[in-house]
C-alpha cells in the first residue's frame, strides 16, 4: 500500500505496528513507528488516541489496515476513529457477519456464492470425546475459522492451514488445537483437487455509497509451502473473468460493503465452478499486483474518500504484468507445467514482471535485505514443497 501511495502521490506513509518486519526495515517509502501492545485492546485505542491528539487540524488523515487484526479493531471502534480519521471500513455488525470463515459461509449461502462442502467443528464437540463424522472423504482442507485468534496460538506442527490426507492425521491434530488455547471453531472442507494453478484471488474496492469501483482478478501459479505462510501467493498472473466479476460485484453491493476486500477461491473441475474460501475485509497481502497492472489501489480510495469524485462505473481489471514474491528460479522449478506457466515465462522474458519487495526508489540497504529474504524462500521450497 505504501508503494501505491508513493507511486501515485509521492507521499511517504506512516505505519504503526508492534514490530519491524523485513519488507519495511530500511525502506524510505514508509515511516515505521512501534507501539507496544498496539495490536489488541486496550493498547490499540490508547495508541490511536495519542496519535489523534497530535494531528494537524488542517490535514486529512486516511486510516488503512494491512492485517486482519487491525481491520477488526477499526471496525470495533469505528465511531470514535471516524471523529479523527477517514476510515473506509464496514461497521462491527457487518464485520461479524463476514469476518470469520464460518459467518462468511452463512452469508455465501444466503447470497448465492458457491463455496466448498464444509463441516464446522466446535471446541465442545472435540472435548466431548465423541468421534466427529465428516460428510466427505479425505483428503480434506482444515483451517481455523477465526484467523485473528489463530495468530496468537502456538503448538508443535501449527500451520496457517492444512491439507490432511488421512483420518489419523485429523484425529491427532484436532485435540492439539484446543489444548494450545484456541477457542474458536475449526473448518473442515472437501479438498478441491488440483495444484496451485487452480487458485484465484480477487481484490475489490467498494466506495462509501456501496458502488464497486474496482474488481481485479489474478491467477496464482505458485504458493508458499512453509508452515507459517502456507497458502500465501508467490507468483500471480493477471486474469479477467466477467462472469466471476459480476457474481462478486452483486454480493458486495447486496451486503452494503465498504472499502477494500480480498477473495480467495479455487476452480473445481468436478462441477466447473469457482468455490470461494473466504473474504478478507482488507486488500490482500499480494494486492500490489493491481497497482503493478495499472490499477493503483491508493488512487481508488483517495478518489472516493479524499477527493469525493463521483462513481462513474466499475473497472473490470485485466493486465499483462506478472507479480512475483520470490526468485524466478523458484517459479521455473516448482510451478506446474501448463499453458499459464508458459504465458508467465513469456512475460518474464519480455521484462513484464515486478515485485512488491523491490522498488527502484528505495534504499540500497533495503534492496540487499530483500535479496537475502528471497534466498531464504529458495531454501523453504527445498524443505517444504509437496506437489499435488
Amino acid at each position: 500500500m505504501a508503494r501505491s501511495f508513493y507511486q501515485q502521490y509521492g507521499i511517504k506513509s506512516i505505519a504503526y505496528g508492534v514490530t519491524r518486519l523485513a519488507p519495511t526495515r530500511y525502506t524510505k517509502l514508509v515511516d515505521v513507528r512501534i507501539l507496544e501492545g498496539f495490536d489488541e485492546d486496550p493498547g490499540f485505542m490508547e495508541g490511536m488516541r495519542k496519535i489523534a491528539a497530535n494531528l494537524d487540524p488542517n490535514k486529512k488523515y486516511l486510516l488503512l489496515s494491512c492485517g486482519d487484526g487491525y481491520t477488526e479493531l477499526i471496525a470495533r471502534h469505528l465511531d470514535e476513529l471516524k471523529k479523527h480519521f477517514i476510515c473506509p471500513y464496514v461497521d462491527i455488525d457487518l464485520f461479524n457477519r463476514l469476518g470469520t470463515k464460518e459467518t462468511f459461509y452463512e452469508a455465501a449461502e444466503k447470497y448465492g456464492l458457491p463455496y466448498p462442502k464444509t463441516k464446522i467443528i466446535t471446541k465442545e464437540e472435540v472435548e466431548s470425546g465423541e468421534k466427529i463424522e465428516l460428510p466427505f472423504d479425505f483428503p480434506i482442507a482444515f483451517k481455523p475459522s477465526d484467523s485473528v485468534q489463530w495468530n496468537d496460538i502456538q503448538f508443535e506442527g501449527r500451520k496457517k492451514a492444512y491439507v490432511l490426507d488421512k483420518r489419523e492425521q485429523f484425529d491427532e491434530l484436532l485435540p492439539k488445537v484446543y489444548k494450545a488455547g484456541y477457542t474458536g471453531k475449526m473448518i473442515a472442507q472437501d479438498f478441491i483437487p488440483g495444484d496451485d494453478s487452480n487458485m484465484r484471488t480477487l481484490n475489490a474496492y467498494v466506495d462509501s455509497n456501496h458502488n464497486v469501483r474496482l474488481l481485479s482478478l489474478a491467477h496464482p501459479l505458485l504458493e508458499d509451502p512453509s508452515p507459517v505462510a502456507v497458502g500465501n501467493y508467490m507468483v500471480i498472473l493477471p486474469e479477467k473473468d466477467m462472469h466471476l466479476y459480476k457474481v462478486i460485484q452483486k454480493f458486495l453491493e447486496e451486503v452494503k460493503y465498504v472499502g477494500f476486500a480480498d477473495f480467495d477461491m479455487k476452480w473445481d473441475s468436478r462441477d466447473n465452478e469457482f468455490k470461494i474460501f473466504e473474504i478478507n475485509l482488507r486488500q490482500g497481502r499480494s494486492s500490489y499486483y493491481c497497482t503493478l497492472n495499472g490499477y493503483n489501489l491508493a488512487k481508488y480510495v483517495v478518489d472516493d474518500v479524499i477527493d469525493h469524485k463521483p462513481y462513474t462505473g466499475t473497472d473490470y481489471a485485466d493486465g499483462d504484468m506478472l507479480w512475483m514474491n520470490g526468485p524466478k528460479e523458484v517459479f521455473y522449478k516448482y510451478a506446474k507445467e501448463n499453458k499459464y506457466k508458459e504465458r508467465a515465462k513469456k512475460l518474464i522474458e519480455e521484462g513484464k514482471w515486478g515485485t512488491t519487495a523491490f522498488d527502484k526508489n528505495d534504499t540500497f540497504r533495503q534492496h540487499m535485505l530483500m535479496r537475502h529474504a528471497f534466498s531464504i524462500i529458495s531454501k523453504n521450497y527445498k524443505k517444504y514443497f509437496v506437489q499435488r
